[in-house]
């Protein structure tokens, strides 16, 4: 990777190990770099493809929630941003990249994945944004995606307040 694409910082206090992390969870890492250099570098996705398989470690995520990710959000990004924009209270240009890909997974994620419960996908998308983003990221990924959950999964979310899980 280039020196601009995020790297986690080690293992903070509640971060699991490497070596204790699903499949998908290594998949959204991977898309998450990919995204990153899509962002940053324009570069094309199957470029990033490319050079991201090779990634020690690649092995072990799932390539085909990997692929969802990285083609979707690439393939989607003006939809996405359709989508994210009215919840910032500022420009995508004022966004990290590492947030904005964050917030793509966590929209693509909620709009395609429906077998990911929604909470996963808010969960998922935070620890990344702890892991990758800047310090108080995961906050800002956490109130744009809980505000677009009801409407992208409006019965699950329903359910959960039924059920008294969420208020």
């Amino acid at each position: 990777m280039t020196d601009q694409t995020p790297t986690s910082g080690g293992a903070a206090a509640g971060t699991r190990k490497s070596s204790a992390k699903p499949a998908r969870s290594r998949s959204r890492e991977f898309a998450l770099q990919a995204l990153y250099q899509h962002l940053v570098g324009r570069n094309e996705a199957s470029d990033i493809d490319v050079f991201t398989r090779d990634l020690s470690g690649f092995h072990k995520a799932d390539s085909a929630h990997y692929d969802a990710l990285l083609y979707g959000c690439t393939e989607q990004a003006q939809a996405l941003d359709a989508l994210i924009g009215p919840k910032l209270d500022r420009s995508f240009a004022e966004i990290s990249p590492v947030e904005h890909a964050v917030m793509w997974i966590g929209v693509y994620e909620l709009q395609h994945c429906l077998d990911v419960p929604w909470r996963v996908v808010l969960n998922e998308c935070i620890e990344l944004a702890k892991d990758f983003g800047g310090t108080d990221g995961h906050k800002y990924v956490n109130a744009v995606l809980n505000g677009l959950a009801p409407e992208l999964r409006a019965a699950e979310v329903h359910a959960d307040r039924q059920a008294g899980r969420i208020k």
